[in-house]
């Protein structure tokens, strides 16, 4: 009888992934419910796009978005001064050997999305990109 190996590279790394999303969709349930009894929480609207496991499971770097970029400083801290709040929550709905260390960090990827489409709508880029597909 052949034993799952979750040592694999794929099988933590698919185990990483799944860990990541469970905790991302806790995470997003209890700031779309408003259960943080946090100002600057409730008034604003939160997405949190996406959530790093670390190999044994024991940090998760969650990265996070206010809607339209709005105080993203200041929701950032709201969300480290309620650190400890949501550690707990997602420790008691995760079944896991340990409770995961939460860090949050603001979601950079928007941002580096952006400035790529406005280089690409840049005129002497469009230009290049012109010549490159045979064009003039």
């Amino acid at each position: 009888m052949a034993k799952y190996n979750d040592t694999s590279p794929e099988g933590r790394s698919v185990r990483l992934l799944r860990v990541g999303e469970q905790v991302r969709h806790i995470l997003s349930e209890l700031l779309m419910r408003g259960e943080v009894h946090d100002d600057v929480l409730t008034s604003h609207s939160v997405s949190v796009t996406e959530v790093r496991m670390s190999p044994d499971l024991r940090h998760a770097t969650v990265f996070v978005k206010p809607l339209l970029g709005a105080n993203e400083a200041d929701v950032l801290k709201a969300l480290k001064t309620n650190t400890a709040y949501f550690q707990k929550q997602v420790a008691s709905r995760v079944k896991m050997k340990y409770a995961a260390k939460l860090k949050f960090l603001a979601d950079e990827s928007f941002d580096t999305a952006e400035h790529i489409e406005n280089l690409l709508n840049n005129p002497k880029v469009a230009q290049d990109l012109g010549e490159d597909r045979g064009e003039e």
